[in-house]
């Protein structure tokens, strides 16, 4: 109603007269409507949810330059209403005014039960799985990498041709990759990605390298095919392990590498295991001793690969025979190198020159000493180990029997 027609109805109201006993009469106050203007629409309607939480969480350019805001702007969360509809759940019904028309036609709509859908809940959780937008494809356990989720350990393929030249038989896999920052005068902290790799042909012919790039995938590429220009050949004794026990270091990271017999596998760590995996190395033990520096490891374990010698250029170094005794063999000795001159092998040696030392340039590898655990002097325990003192050696003449069988 338009306020000047209020406010002149309101006045003809109290100017009317009404002829009432004088005794009952008391005169009222007009009454004034107050009519407030109100909109159905605020900032929080005007906007989807979307812009609405894009605006509480996002970060300005200039800090996104600066790399602040990683991880905002993501959807953690799932629409849970998203496959549902009102009215409808677990028992279907007809609710005029919900789900259905209060009045269709002529005809009132009664609330009335439904067929009851077997498939909804499966349906609603197959819709809220598949939420989300990009999802990783399933990979293989052998090619996950270390943690599954990770790109170290994972393979990315050979390198790129170059020309005709092409990489068929090379696998190159990733052992590091990390977020680096670097300072410039007009950009501030500028981020970049850097990616260690490592790719060989399981043959003895591999090489490493890192690479850096603002985007994860130039780093991967720029890695791989600088790994593949920076090839490396190593000697593999038998073509499957090294030639001798080595030790070799780079900064505060000490390995030593231990030839072992075939079938025993690699134990070691997970980044040397990588690197013989692409050399075609399959049967070694490494101890690591100091820093764990990827990159040191690295480094240093190809530095040892590269300088293994031979028997025969140990023989011709030391003038003295290299003998191998195998516990395979039941301890017969084979000789494996014989030197070129005997000069030295007619006067005998003033000490008893070990080859394990030699190899390992004087190093010893640190054995701790293992800590008895606390119910060794217990009751129980000298009980257990009396029972157990009659099947002391079964192991042994079991293996024996089958070995001699």
């Amino acid at each position: 109603m338009n306020s000047a027609l209020l406010r002149g109805f309101l006045n003809k109201t109290w100017r009317t007269s009404i002829l009432v006993p004088l005794k009952t009469y008391v005169p009222q106050p007009p009454v004034l409507l107050n009519l407030n203007c109100s909109r159905n629409t605020s900032f929080f309607n005007k906007l989807p949810a979307e812009d609405i939480w894009r605006g509480v969480t996002a970060v300005s350019n200039a800090g996104k330059k600066r790399g602040r805001g990683k991880g905002t702007g993501k959807k953690t969360a799932k629409d849970l209403n998203r496959g549902q509809t009102i009215g409808l759940g677990k028992k279907n019904f007809v609710w005029p005014g919900l789900n259905s028309p209060i009045i269709r036609g002529n005809d009132l709509i009664q609330q009335q039960p439904l067929a009851e859908n077997l498939e909804r809940e499966k349906n609603i959780i197959k819709l809220r799985d598949s939420m989300g937008g990009f999802r990783m494809m399933k990979l293989n356990p052998i090619d996950r990498g270390w943690s599954g989720s990770k790109m170290p350990g994972r393979s990315i393929g050979p390198p790129d041709a170059v020309g005709d030249e092409e990489f068929e038989s090379f696998d190159t896999r990733v052992l590091e990759n990390k977020i680096v920052f670097i300072m410039k005068g007009n950009m501030g902290r500028k981020r970049r990605y850097s990616v260690l790799s490592v790719t060989g042909n399981g043959n003895g012919l591999a090489g490493f390298s890192v690479a850096k790039a603002p985007e994860v995938r130039t780093a991967l590429r720029k890695s791989k095919n600088r790994a593949g220009q920076k090839l490396i050949n190593i000697d593999l004794c038998e073509n499957r392990t090294i030639y001798h026990d080595f030790y070799t270091g780079f900064g505060k990271t000490k390995i030593f590498c231990f030839k072992k017999p075939e079938g025993y596998g690699l134990v070691c760590h997970r980044a040397i295991q990588t690197i013989c995996k692409v050399v075609g190395i399959k049967d070694l033990y490494a101890k690591i001793e100091g820093s764990t520096n990827l990159q040191h490891i690295v480094k240093a374990f190809f530095i040892g690969l590269m300088r293994q010698k031979s028997y025969q250029t140990i023989a011709n170094a030391t003038n003295l025979h290299v003998v191998e005794f195998q516990k395979a063999t039941n301890g017969v000795a084979q000789i494996q190198a014989v030197p070129l001159t005997t000069e030295a092998t007619n006067k005998p040696p003033n000490r008893i020159i070990d080859f394990m030392q030699y190899t390992l340039g004087n190093k010893i590898v640190l054995k701790k000493k293992k800590i008895a655990p606390f119910y060794v002097n217990t009751k129980g325990h000298t009980l257990y180990q009396i029972k157990q003192e009659r099947f002391r050696n079964q192991a042994n003449v079991r293996l024996h029997k089958l070995v001699n069988q």
